[in-house]
């Protein structure tokens, strides 16, 4: 078996008998949910480094499983795990068995990162979905928003859902809508941004550069005040802090941005607030708004 010669004394070696009801399963899929407390990225590094089988034999994450399939797939139980629950003030707007809508609090990271373990929207989700015990549920992330960013946010709760919504986000059928207050007086009512963005080799941050990216945003003036203007931000692409560098590229850095020219605040003046998407099962059209709930500013 030389295919698993990379297996280690401490790799468990698990067999599973696929026992599958109408349409087949994906592998990934079936491993997801085998596998609750796995994460997702060292269950595709299982597949990928042809530490499981099937039937005798080595197959890709998207092989169609049937009936009475064997896999047999060797795992180390002390890697791959993020699913850390805990308790914490979650926002949540919608919930069925397929999916839940969550506005995130500003200053709150989607996910944990190598600073930041604890506290964050995925440990919060892993306590909601299972307080109450049975079968585990993985929040599946399938967008995210900047840890400054407040606002909507859709996760599935089971593999089908987080693929079809997965899908939905690349062919651009979900739409998002933004509130945010900027600097300045923006002089047009409405109008589109077009500049290329990628990260800058030198200043090793995202902004706009000549050759990056193709990235465009539609905005909308809401209200004038003062020194600021409140708008609605449309992304029609999806890139790395698109937002923050299109409102920095006309001259209107959004309030709380400081490293692009906004006056410090207690918080990043972007918000999240509407989001639609078509529902996984019923095919019926989602549509949810949040209100932005901004401190009040001085004028500078």
């Amino acid at each position: 078996m030389a295919a698993f010669a990379t297996i280690s004394n401490v790799d468990r070696r698990h067999e599973l008998t696929v026992s599958l009801e109408g349409k087949k399963a994906r592998l990934e899929d079936y491993l997801l949910d085998a596998f609750p407390t796995v994460s997702k990225m060292y269950l595709r590094e299982l597949v990928r480094d042809e530490r499981c089988e099937v039937n005798g034999r080595s197959e890709n994450i998207g092989y169609r499983l049937t009936p009475n399939d064997l896999i047999e797939i060797w795992i180390d139980p002390a890697r791959g795990t993020a699913m850390v629950g805990e308790e914490l003030n979650l926002d949540i707007v919608y919930e069925d068995e397929d999916l839940v809508v969550v506005n995130k609090a500003a200053g709150m990271l989607v996910h944990p990162s190598h600073r930041e373990k604890r506290g964050t929207l995925l440990n919060g989700l892993v306590h909601h979905l299972n307080r109450q015990g049975g079968k585990l549920i993985r929040p599946g992330l399938v967008h995210r928003l900047d840890k400054d960013t407040s606002g909507l946010m859709v996760v599935a709760k089971n593999a089908r859902a987080h693929r079809i919504l997965s899908r939905q986000f690349l062919k651009k059928q979900v739409a998002k809508r933004y509130r945010a207050v900027v600097e300045g007086l923006v002089a047009d009512d409405e109008g589109t941004i077009v500049a290329p963005i990628d990260r800058h080799a030198e200043q090793k941050h995202w902004c706009v550069v000549a050759d990056g990216k193709y990235s465009e945003t539609r905005h909308r003036v809401i209200e004038r005040r003062e020194d600021t203007t409140r708008m609605e931000l449309e992304p029609v692409t999806g890139r790395t802090n698109q937002l923050r560098i299109h409102c920095e590229f006309i001259g209107h850095p959004i309030v709380g941005d400081t490293r692009r020219g906004g006056r410090q605040a207690s918080r990043l003046y972007l918000h999240a607030a509407e989001l639609s998407f078509q529902h996984v099962s019923s095919g019926e059209i989602m549509s949810f708004s949040t209100p932005e709930l901004f401190p009040i500013l001085n004028a500078r």
